[in-house]
């Protein structure tokens, strides 16, 4: 820091310095002319141009997230975790299971497939994951195991017949 002859602190950039500040000055114009953009896309925003088409319900594209954008692209990975999740369930259920098992439950009745207690595969696939019950809904809903009732309750649903049907 210099002073002038007034006794004034000046500052003097250097060369490099000034380079910096128009590289920070140029990316931050840059940053703020793309968010513009992507605002003007934005169905919630206050800039949004009448000419953005917003999807009405019961079109095909309502209520999903831009095609190629990273939401849409981690709900894909969600969608093929629990797929990898469901296809494991019905690999302990074959493995602990029996063939023809017990049909105590009413829904199962005259379906062939192994079947287990939920008790037992509650404490056998409780090491494995802490959402069976989420995993068994999300199975019964793929018709890939079918049980009585509307949820399952450790404890409570202990003797309820989990069926595997394919």
């Amino acid at each position: 820091m210099e002073t002038d002859d007034n006794s004034s602190p000046s500052i003097q950039f250097s060369q490099d310095s000034a380079i910096s500040v128009k590289g920070l000055k140029k990316s931050w114009q840059k940053w703020s002319s793309d968010h513009q953009d992507y605002q003007k896309h934005n169905p919630f925003s206050h800039n949004t141009r009448p000419s953005v088409v917003v999807p009405q319900r019961g079109q095909d594209n309502y209520g999903r997230p831009l095609q190629g954008s990273m939401t849409d692209q981690r709900g894909k990975d969600a969608h093929t975790h629990v797929s990898r999740e469901v296809q494991e369930l019905c690999e302990v259920i074959r493995n602990i299971g029996e063939p023809g098992g017990k049909e105590r439950s009413e829904s199962s009745k005259g379906q062939k497939g192994i079947t287990v207690e939920f008790g037992k595969l509650f404490n056998h696939y409780v090491t494995v994951s802490n959402k069976l019950v989420g995993i068994l809904l999300r199975a019964r809903k793929q018709r890939l195991v079918d049980f009585e009732g509307e949820m399952l309750w450790q404890g409570k649903d202990d003797h309820v017949v989990i069926t595997l049907l394919h």
